[in-house]
């Protein structure tokens, strides 16, 4: 398969630079069994759920990945951290005018030196002298998509994280989730649903392009998940309706692997075969990416193209503060 294959055009009005108002306040897309779609509001999930259902929400927290720096020399630096090996020590991407040899040093927040150990591909392994995680509370900033062009401020703090966020360490939000509130959550129980947690930590390859011209040539990034025995136990007598892409990734890794918790680079993309997940709930992904690919895999690619021509006529939001999409598997 041709990763142009998975290419659409949208009108950038479509690109939703904020959040709804409030949360639960965006719409719904529904692609059902049939192909037929239905234009509904989020407040109507609660009804299209019921005791044979399982929610399975990411309970991943996003970081104040993005520090803001400079060489001893004044140049200007950005720390992007991807993954908190240690308390003083972390993978980050590093923006500057000329790459940081090992050695190297870069100053960041109230003058915390961050030492350069080496590379790891496209990251670099970086040691902190302090802490890391009360630096990136402190003087971290939220790190929205590159799509989104304003700069993060108190509402993105704020609307760019679940309700149900817990456990620190993503650096991209798992965003079909932001949808949800409280009462949202409250109503979905009062159906008889279940309601289950799974961690996965999202990283910063989820922003990466695919690079290469096959689909089955390109390599996910690794992502840590965990599944709580719990969770588990809450599948065996229900449907897991994944809630979000990486929801559904934790739980098909796991089904292959038979590991509870580790690093997952499952790629999904049609010709998966889907083993625990039943229905999926989602936003709209951008053109061409392993994301599109994920849901086409679980949609059929003809039907999920058809529901986003669907949603561009009708002027649906798009990417990760816009709107979501509940998709049933297609029928045999």
């Amino acid at each position: 398969m041709l990763v142009s294959e998975f290419d659409y055009a949208l009108p950038p009005a479509l690109i939703a630079q904020r959040p709804a108002a409030q949360r639960g306040a965006s719409r719904l897309l529904h692609l059902q069994a049939d192909g037929a779609l239905e234009d509904l509001a989020f407040a109507d999930l609660p009804r299209l759920v019921d005791a044979r259902d399982c929610l399975v929400l990411n309970d991943t927290r996003v970081i104040k990945a993005r520090l803001a720096g400079r060489k001893p020399s004044g140049g200007k630096v950005e720390l992007f951290v991807e993954r908190i090996l240690a308390p003083r020590k972390a993978l980050a991407l590093v923006r500057a005018s000329h790459a940081p040899a090992p050695g190297s040093e870069l100053i960041v927040g109230d003058g915390v030196v961050v030492t350069v150990e080496g590379r790891d591909g496209d990251l670099y392994r970086v040691r902190f002298a302090r802490e890391i995680e009360p630096l990136l509370e402190k003087h971290g900033a939220v790190p929205l998509p590159p799509y989104i062009t304003h700069s993060p401020d108190a509402l993105d703090a704020e609307r760019y994280q679940t309700v149900y966020a817990a456990v620190p360490g993503a650096v991209a939000a798992p965003t079909a989730g932001l949808h949800f509130d409280a009462a949202s959550l409250q109503a979905i129980a009062a159906r008889g649903a279940g309601i289950a947690r799974i961690t996965l930590h999202v990283g910063a390859g989820t922003f990466q392009p695919v690079r290469v011209d096959e689909v089955e040539a390109h390599r996910m990034h690794e992502e840590r998940y965990s599944i709580a025995p719990e969770t588990l136990e809450s599948l065996r007598e229900r449907r897991a309706l994944a809630v979000g892409t990486t929801s559904l990734r934790a739980l098909e890794s796991f089904a292959l692997s038979g590991e509870r918790e580790g690093a997952t680079d499952l790629f999904i993309y049609p010709g998966f075969e889907f083993k625990v997940v039943k229905r999926l709930l989602t936003n709209f992904h951008l053109p061409k990416s392993t994301l599109l690919m994920l849901v086409c895999a679980f949609a059929g690619k003809e039907r999920l193209f058809e529901a986003y021509r669907h949603a561009i006529r009708e002027r649906y939001r798009f990417f990760s503060y816009g709107d979501a999409m509940l998709i049933e598997p297609k029928q045999s």
